[in-house]
């Protein structure tokens, strides 16, 4: 060791220290990263449950009570209401291979109060149409095919232009605006049939 060349002092006097001196801090180990890094995914997890909850039982999703009042109650979503409107022709036809259903159902279309020249009768291109069904074209034309369906029974309802009337441009008349319902027979009205199809 090289000898110093400054002058001696009250500090060259001091014993040799030894062992270390200083402070001297150990390596982080990696567990104790994964542990800070786990309580902060739970404590993340924790607030995003408490948001989750007070969210929905601030829009009312959610009742804290424990009275009946806080049950949910279900409703039926709103239906048209179905009218007899006499005023739509009608046309009934056959879907089944069963002879005389269409006029039987002209009977009944008629005692409801339709006229007679207003009913008019027919086959179905097929014999094996399932379910007896009331056609109709327009929004506004669903509350009477309702009210038909009711009337004749059993029967249920389908927006289409089937057999609806379309305009001839030969003629004065818009014959798009005559209003008509259109009922196929099905398989349901035929005793000892099965019924395998659903078009007309």
């Amino acid at each position: 060791m090289a000898r110093s060349t400054f002058p001696r002092d009250r500090f060259d006097d001091l014993p040799d220290a030894t062992g270390r001196i200083g402070a001297h801090r150990a390596e982080p180990t990696r567990l104790r990263g994964w542990i800070v890094f786990l309580w902060a995914a739970i404590a993340t997890l924790v607030l995003i449950i408490a948001g989750i909850f007070g969210t929905l039982v601030l829009s009312g999703r959610i009742s804290l009570g424990a009275d009946d009042a806080s049950a949910p109650t279900f409703s039926a979503s709103p239906t048209t209401p179905a009218v007899i409107d006499t005023s739509y022709t009608v046309v009934v036809l056959n879907g089944t291979a069963e002879d005389g259903l269409a006029a039987s159902l002209r009977e009944q279309v008629i005692a409801a109060g339709w006229a007679d020249d207003t009913v008019e009768t027919g086959n179905s291109d097929t014999t094996d149409f399932a379910q007896t069904t009331v056609y109709y074209l327009r929004d506004t034309d669903r509350a009477a095919a309702e009210g038909l369906a009711q009337t004749i029974g059993g029967a249920q309802i389908a927006q289409s232009d089937f057999l609806q009337p379309t305009d001839d441009p030969n003629t004065p008349d818009d014959e798009s605006d005559v209003k008509r319902l259109v009922v196929v027979i099905g398989l349901d009205r035929a005793p000892g049939s099965t019924p395998a199809a659903t078009a007309p």
